[in-house]
């Protein structure tokens, strides 16, 4: 057999024939667990069989076992479709692989990529859909990475979408007779309402969805929005559900905030329209903005994706976003995120709570309506608490001056943590005696979150995201507190 095989990929039907696994250890294990949904004949052929293999054999499936016990015999390979050479006897495996092919019979030889017929590729399964993914035995760990990410990609409520649309497949022909048309419908199924419903867990809803686009001629253009956290910059704190609504797409509203890293993973014909505020815009009238887009696009039948820095409830007016769709009966979905104030304060090694210093966490921001202050300041300067201020940036002296008015110890440790999450992050350690100096020292930049607490000295040393960016460059130094 070749060295460097041409695979060509292809899906068995092994109902009822007879598969033969020789060997009976932890490999042959996973590949008996790949057959049991198979439905095949499946005969194992070993000296002594594993409790693993025992335990597969007894599980109550509807695989069908043979067990043959003692050294390797060629008749084993009478009548088999597909062959599994799975022993630690590398000689038993070029004679079962020899013989195998003498016969014409499919053979895979575990770890060995010259011996095989067939390799069994890294699998990702929802119900009957399969997607299988081989780096044709070059570098299986690759393949396994990839079958990772698909996994995150493919929500479980596939499975039931699947068996849903097979059920209603006559009836789905009959509304829909032309190809076209069935094309169409199955789209819909898929990026629609159904999906979302069966997401949810909604499976009668769902069906009465399809039931009733099914005595339409065309389907509902119904538009969906979901408010999606995108958290605070690293992609890699987005969620499974975060990345999903990103594939899905048709229009994303992001903040300014939201990195490339992020919006690279949408989907590649998504319009992505940045809709972010900056200082010195009416607030308002951008927010205003935001909600005609939403409902603009929405009415169009398609999925918008309002995609929010940290998390969509906290600081992100998300509750006013979600007012303003109820209004105009448009649906929603929510996908929290990952708010910076967790994030942060875990990539600056900064615990927001411990059993020795604080018992419990405000969150608070600094950017307010005209007129409206920050309320019961003597509640914030009480011991055993951490306080993160969200856009103070430019409140610090007022923040500081408030903190100190009302009983705050000077000598309360402070941390800046700006660009959480990013490579370009940088800690910056005070005091609240010398908070506003130590920011202008160092020329505080926003994004910036500000920590108040004792907590924060705990930073010193269990700091682990600035040892990996180099921590001695300008662009990551950190203030010692004084």
């Amino acid at each position: 057999m070749s060295d460097n095989p041409k695979l060509f990929p292809v899906f068995m039907n092994l109902v009822g024939k007879k598969v033969l696994v020789v060997g009976a250890g932890e490999v042959a294990a996973r590949k008996i667990r790949l057959l049991l949904g198979t439905d095949a004949e499946i005969h194992i052929g070993a000296i002594h069989f594993s409790e693993t293999v025992l335990t597969l054999t007894q599980a109550g499936t509807e695989a069908h076992f043979t067990l043959h016990q003692g050294p390797y015999q060629t008749e084993w390979l009478n009548d088999a479709w597909l062959v599994i050479a799975a022993t630690q006897d590398r000689e038993l495996n070029e004679r079962i692989a020899c013989e195998a092919e003498q016969r014409r019979i499919p053979v895979n030889v575990v770890d060995t990529r010259e011996l095989c017929a067939f390799q069994v590729p890294a699998m990702v399964e929802r119900g009957d859909l399969k997607v299988a993914i081989s780096s044709g035995g070059h570098a299986p760990v690759i393949a396994r990475r990839i079958r990772e990410r698909i996994e995150t990609l493919l929500d479980p409520s596939l499975s039931t979408l699947l068996a849903m649309t097979e059920r209603y497949r006559p009836a789905i022909r009959r509304a829909r007779p032309s190809l076209p048309q069935r094309r169409q419908f199955y789209n819909w199924l898929l990026d629609g309402p159904v999906s979302h419903e069966l997401r949810s867990g909604n499976l009668a809803q769902a069906e009465f969805m399809l039931l009733s686009a099914l005595k339409q001629a065309q389907e509902p253009a119904q538009g969906l929005v979901t408010l999606v956290g995108a958290g605070p910059g690293d992609p890699g704190l987005l969620t499974l559900n975060a990345q999903r609504a990103l594939n899905e797409a048709d229009v994303i509203l992001h903040d300014r905030l939201v990195g490339a890293d992020i919006l690279a993973l949408a989907r590649r014909d998504a319009q992505c329209i940045s809709v972010g505020k900056k200082a010195g815009e009416n607030q308002d009238a951008t927010q205003n903005r935001i909600h005609t887009l939403m409902k603009h696009y929405a009415e169009q039948g398609l999925h918008v994706v309002r995609l929010k820095g940290g998390d969509p409830f906290i600081f992100g007016r998300g509750g006013e976003e979600l007012q303003f769709l109820r209004e105009h009966d448009i649906a929603y979905r929510v996908v929290p995120g990952l708010t910076a104030a967790l994030a942060g304060a875990a990539y600056a090694g900064i615990p927001l709570t411990h059993r020795d210093h604080a018992q419990s966490v405000r969150l608070l921001t600094a950017h307010r309506r005209p007129g409206q202050d920050i309320e019961n300041w003597p509640a914030l300067t009480q011991p055993g608490q951490t306080l993160v201020f969200y856009m103070g940036v430019k409140q610090i002296a007022a923040l500081q001056t408030q903190l100190l008015q009302h009983g705050q110890s000077p000598d309360t440790a402070v941390a800046f943590i700006e660009n959480a999450t990013l490579k370009t992050q940088r800690v910056i350690q005070a005091r609240v005696a010398n908070m506003a100096e130590q920011a202008g020292e160092y020329n505080l930049q926003s994004p910036a979150l500000i920590v108040v607490g004792d907590v924060v000295a705990l930073g010193k040393d269990l700091a682990w995201f600035q040892s990996i960016m180099n921590q001695d460059t300008p662009e990551h130094a950190t203030a010692k507190l004084n």
